[in-house]
């Protein structure tokens, strides 16, 4: 029985550790959470550690890695990613999604199609992560993005209604339930009404239990309802229910209104460890300790695996934890990897995951046959129908690059968060190559562009390091900016709203094409002559960007 495995053992399975998706140590892209190859196995191997979670690579690299991963595992692995917008988000190759927000701007025009694109992103989404090795899908974010100042969640909910919001998510689930993967309602009890990126500090949700029941909650128990087999909890305050405790370290959240009164049976897991919302209060070890108190079943994240595995056994060891509270937890955990048919081998002979107890020794996973990646042109054809359906357009269109002033010069700028992160631009993207076609000449500045006065908005054709007032320039604005982990601001930097207000002062802003965050649009709105074209999308991948600027060229 389960009892027969040693605590270490046990504790490991509740562990989810981050990983490279890329093969080799050397590619490696954030080594502060990526562990080389000889350590991440020591943990699979020696430790036991029940998951890893991955980021990074082609979708091909990760079918490769997945293998190599479960060949290393002294008990089959969870093997997850963030891919709410479809595997091709976090591997290329695959397809990439809009962001959820896309799908609720459809629904405000046709429910029932906005409904059949959760569903079939769903499907396609847990199709391809099979193919690829992975069976947990952490998503839907079943949060109500109803704070436009929200630097975290933003475009990547569904909708700012409850009432939306559970409708698309729980088509999302139906979606890849037609697969053998693991889903995850994120995140709990509701992160969408929030100004604080809890990647970086600790929000507060200031709200009464009687809005939280009205606004934040509805979705999650419509996912319970729909089946969801994981929720992610939120790391924030909610005073409401717990003065002291963030919700991913609260047994008063975590077992009192998830577990007990909502009813959920399935796993529990944390949000990253490794966030400043936890990790600078508490220290990861601590955290770990508690969020499993008060409920977790999966620790994700920690900084360091076998310091997270000692720190929960100290806590048994010392009364403040029992046995049989982890034990129960990797009860749900295996009765999860049963769900997506991992197996293990024992002596010669194959054990169903339904069996995966501790009467059956557990010894390394034989790796199964690579499926091939099959990416569909139907699978490419959603996602760009949705582009297209949530596209949003006005002023004079098509523009006319022909009816420009001779001898002006043309320009194509383009503002980003950081360039040096932008994998979605280069030479051959749209946003760059479609202009330059046209005669644009790029200049690109992000938050590192330092700005200092109003004839810095300016650039010379010529050099567009090196500012300079002289002549006129006709000026494609595009702008790329959404919430995004880490950024702490949904909104414009300071530098681009001025540029965007003196170019409407010149008279040089010949047209807006904003790639991301609705909250943008609106803000532009308010000053943008009614002739001066706009195209906005909410994706920001290469075939938004082709098909925004189809739309503001005319195709031509």
């Amino acid at each position: 029985m389960i009892e027969n495995l040693s605590l270490a053992e046990l504790v490991a399975q509740m562990v989810v550790v981050r990983a490279s998706g890329y093969l080799f140590d050397h590619q490696i892209r954030y080594p502060e959470w990526e562990p080389p190859a000889s350590k991440l196995r020591y943990w699979l191997e020696k430790l036991g550690v029940g998951g890893v979670i991955l980021v990074g690579g082609s979708a091909a690299e990760l079918a490769v890695r997945s293998q190599l991963l479960q060949s290393w595992a002294k008990i089959p692995l969870l093997l997850a990613a963030d891919i709410e917008e479809g595997v091709g988000q976090r591997f290329a190759g695959a397809t990439w999604f809009p962001p959820p927000m896309a799908i609720g701007a459809v629904a405000q025009k046709d429910g029932d199609q906005a409904e059949c694109y959760a569903e079939e992103m769903g499907a396609i989404t847990a199709s391809e992560a099979i193919a690829i090795g992975l069976n947990w899908v952490l998503a839907p974010v079943v949060d109500v993005n109803n704070n436009p100042d929200n630097p975290v969640i933003n475009v990547r909910a569904f909708a700012e209604t409850p009432e939306l919001v559970s409708r698309l998510a729980t088509a999302f689930i139906r979606g890849a339930q037609k697969y053998p993967v693991l889903t995850t309602a994120k995140h709990f009890p509701g992160h969408g009404d929030t100004a604080v990126d809890s990647h970086l500090e600790l929000p507060t949700l200031p709200h009464s239990a009687t809005r939280l029941a009205e606004v934040e909650l509805p979705p999650f128990i419509e996912a319970i309802a729909a089946g969801v087999d994981a929720v992610m909890s939120a790391h924030l305050i909610i005073a409401a229910w717990d003065t002291e405790w963030p919700a991913t370290l609260s047994p008063k959240i975590l077992t009192g209104k998830l577990r007990q009164e909502l009813g959920f049976e399935g796993l529990i897991v944390t949000d990253a460890l490794v966030m400043g919302a936890i990790a600078n209060q508490y220290g990861t070890e601590v955290a770990a300790v508690l969020a499993v108190a008060a409920g977790a079943d999966i620790l994700l994240m920690p900084q360091d695996a076998e310091a997270t595995i000692q720190a929960v056994c100290i806590a048994v060891a010392e009364g403040r934890i029992s046995r049989s509270r982890i034990e129960d937890s990797v009860q749900r955990i295996w009765q999860a990897k049963a769900k997506v048919g991992l197996s293990v081998k024992n002596s010669g002979d194959w054990v169903t995951g339904e069996n995966l107890t501790s009467s059956s020794p557990p010894l390394p996973i034989s790796p199964s046959p690579s499926l091939p990646l099959s990416l569909l042109p139907s699978s490419l054809t959603v996602s760009a129908n949705i582009l297209r359906d949530s596209l949003k357009v006005g002023g004079s269109l098509p523009l006319r690059v022909e009816s420009t002033k001779s001898g002006d010069n043309l320009r194509n700028l383009v503002i980003v968060d950081d360039v040096l992160g932008c994998e979605f631009l280069g030479h051959h993207t749209p946003a760059i190559a479609v202009p330059k076609q046209r005669g644009y000449k790029l200049q690109i500045i992000d938050d590192r562009t330092e700005i200092q006065s109003d004839e810095d908005l300016i650039f010379s054709n010529n050099n567009p390091c090196h500012p300079s007032t002289e002549g006129f320039s006709p000026t494609l604005l595009q702008v790329f900016i959404r919430g995004n982990c880490f950024r702490g601001s949904a909104g414009l930097t300071q530098a681009a709203g001025d540029l965007f207000k003196k170019l409407l002062k010149t008279g040089e802003l010949q047209a807006v094409v904003i790639y991301g965050s609705p909250y943008i649009l609106e803000q532009f709105l308010g000053a943008l002559p009614p002739s001066i074209p706009y195209v906005f999308s909410y994706g920001q991948m290469p075939v938004a960007q082709e098909i925004a600027l189809e739309a503001l060229f005319g195709g031509a």
